[in-house]
């Protein structure tokens, strides 16, 4: 098969839990990083997951699935993005495939480093935040953190566009105005939607993970990386 006639690689995204309406978020977000000549997105739901992972619990338990589902589709996918913020089953899945793995909280912060020395976190719930602090701890990057704080809504309530877009606003001007952060996470995949709006409101850059490793996992894809 010639170069021109080979079909465009795949990058699998996965939204690890079981909200439809969260996947069809996340393909929408990924629309400015469409190209017609690849790598193409495929955004798929976990249907073994919880509606929404809140917990340590809930991402434990996704783990083997995850990995399953990585697994079987490594002889067809260049790249898995793995779309939720706690970025369950990460290095279990690298094991897995020779392939890129990327995580959407670990590209997330990434980029925001990138962006601006000190950087915000908006959760999703207060229990979040015990979660992804140990996580910046294990990336090294705690002294980079302005605040994390919580909207208080659970995933499937990220849906009220409203009602989700006021807080986030809340939220994300507290994050600036009281704890100085320059850029700003949005700390769960649920949240694709709001970007738009949210930086609008916070005159500062707002990172979106689930773009940010799409757009790592195509350069890596294009380099063989």
């Amino acid at each position: 098969m010639s170069e021109s006639s080979r079909a465009p690689a795949r990058i699998l995204v996965i939204n690890p839990n079981s909200t439809v309406a969260v996947t069809e978020g996340i393909a929408r977000a990924l629309e400015p990083l469409r190209m017609a000549d690849g790598p193409q997105f495929e955004c798929v739901t976990l249907a073994e997951g919880p509606p929404g992972i809140q917990t340590q619990r809930d991402v434990d338990g996704v783990v083997g699935p995850l990995g399953r589902l990585i697994a079987g589709r490594d002889a067809d996918c260049a790249a898995f993005v793995i779309a939720c913020y706690s970025d369950p089953g990460l290095h279990s899945a690298r094991e897995l495939t020779r392939k890129p793995v990327l995580g959407i909280s670990e590209c997330g912060i990434l980029m925001a480093l990138t962006l601006g020395h000190r950087f915000g976190v908006i959760a999703i719930l207060p229990t979040s935040i015990p979660r992804h602090l140990r996580y910046l701890g294990a990336m090294g990057v705690t002294d980079r953190l302005a605040c994390e704080l919580a909207v208080g809504l659970q995933v499937t309530e990220l849906a009220d566009p409203q009602r989700t877009r006021a807080r986030m606003i809340d939220t994300g001007r507290r994050l600036v105005e009281d704890h100085g952060a320059h850029v700003v996470v949005m700390g769960c995949a649920g949240m694709a939607q709001y970007r738009g709006p949210l930086e609008d409101a916070l005159g500062v850059p707002v990172v979106e993970p689930t773009q940010a490793a799409a757009g790592m996992a195509i350069t890596r894809v294009r380099l063989g990386m």
